[in-house]
């Protein structure tokens, strides 16, 4: 894919290592007396590096480059302790990254590590790190009353807002996951036990959510390391839901793996406009 990466001018360059402390993620290193990027997934194109540099030798550029993954991000950043783990953190809010940054308290959340309290941290000094953003698997409980409908939860794990959850968590491995639009939960009476049942679940809206890279990135990760079984993608039927089947059409294409591809429309009153399903 395209985005924004660093890109290092060798003949400028004099290797003298200032600018890998500035860069949190660990994507640069002196190698042979040069600056080297170890991996286009380790930077995030933010920058941070730049002005450290004396011989003005970094540039950000935007060039075809591996996604970035904040996961493997946070497995080399932990390694390095408390004080490392929240400059990262302070790194994403100073630039504004909610999504990265979301993703980093999951992984710390998940890993079960202490979130150090950082640029977000409340006047107690403890971190505002939401804990009800800690991944959770569910056990599907029946909840019925006499003269009932079924009213059994479908939800198999919590969270399910694409930008919280943890794309590498064992409830996602070898499972079919359901895209839902944020609208169809409650657009379609039947949500759980029609379209819920027996899946995982991840919700987005393609207009108002920020940041669609990191939606991207983890699909791909769902689909390549995580090998979720099947992608099926429900949508409204109004223009601006396409984009959630583009965004899904998009992690398909820059997959190593082929999975089954289906397209759910409804309705705003719940009714089915359109089923497709794409080999």
């Amino acid at each position: 894919m395209y985005r924004k990466i660093i890109e290092i001018n060798e003949a400028k360059c004099d290797g003298c290592g200032i600018c890998v402390p500035a860069c949190a993620e660990g994507a640069l290193q002196v190698i042979d007396g040069k600056i080297r990027l170890i991996s286009d997934f380790f930077c995030d194109g933010l920058g941070a590096c730049i002005g450290e540099c004396p011989q003005g030798a970094l540039q950000i550029v935007e060039r075809e480059a591996e996604p970035y993954n904040e996961y493997k991000v946070m497995d080399y950043i932990v390694k390095g302790g408390p004080n490392v783990i929240k400059a990262h953190l302070e790194h994403m809010l100073d630039h504004g990254e909610t999504g990265f940054y979301n993703e980093a308290l999951d992984y710390l959340n998940t890993m079960k590590i202490p979130i150090p309290a950082h640029g977000d941290a409340d006047k107690s000094g403890h971190s505002c790190g939401c804990a009800g953003s800690a991944h959770t698997e569910l056990e599907q409980k029946e909840n019925k009353s006499p003269g009932s409908t079924d009213r059994t939860s479908q939800l198999r794990q919590w969270p399910v807002q694409l930008h919280l959850l943890n794309p590498n968590a064992q409830v996602f491995r070898d499972s079919d996951l359901l895209l839902a639009a944020d609208c169809c939960g409650f657009a379609s009476p039947t949500f759980h036990n029609d379209f819920l049942k027996g899946k995982t679940l991840a919700i987005a809206c393609p207009k108002l959510d920020s940041n669609k890279q990191v939606y991207l990135d983890k699909l791909i990760t769902l689909i390549n390391s995580t090998e979720i079984r099947s992608l099926t993608v429900m949508i409204m039927q109004v223009p601006c839901c396409g984009g959630l089947f583009q965004l899904a059409n998009q992690a398909l294409e820059f997959s190593e793996r082929k999975i089954p591809l289906k397209l759910i429309m409804i309705g705003v009153e719940g009714n089915i406009i359109k089923e497709v399903e794409y080999e």
